[in-house]
């Protein structure tokens, strides 16, 4: 009589491999799920970072593109009449380095988050 019971407890368990995970396992999961999570929060905390430094970086080279222009174009109009074609060549770099500025600046306004 004793084999009654136990043999109706085994026909109503769940196969090993139907069985829902214990609770340890599911606390192993979580834990390394908030790792995961966290490594990836930081990751993006440095991302993030790196970006606002980069656009700064941009920002500051635009302005020194800026001044160096500004100088350049006010020194090479000084100097034309004597320099002939040392001039055009003035005059060029002017011009792509005000080029440059614009690109730098228009690149400054764009968002960071796409």
């Amino acid at each position: 009589m004793s084999e009654g019971p136990r043999a109706d407890v085994e026909s109503w368990a769940l196969p090993e491999r139907s069985r829902p995970p214990l609770l340890g396992e599911l606390v192993e999961r979580i834990d390394e799920a908030l790792a995961t999570a966290r490594a990836s929060e930081a990751a993006v905390m440095t991302v993030g970072a790196a970006a606002l430094d980069a656009a700064e970086q941009a920002r500051r080279a635009a302005e020194l593109a800026e001044r160096a222009s500004s100088a350049i174009g006010n020194g090479s109009r000084a100097f034309a009449p004597a320099q002939g074609a040392a001039a055009g060549g003035m005059d060029s770099f002017t011009a792509r380095a005000d080029r440059v500025a614009e690109r730098l600046q228009r690149l400054q306004r764009l968002p960071l988050s796409a």
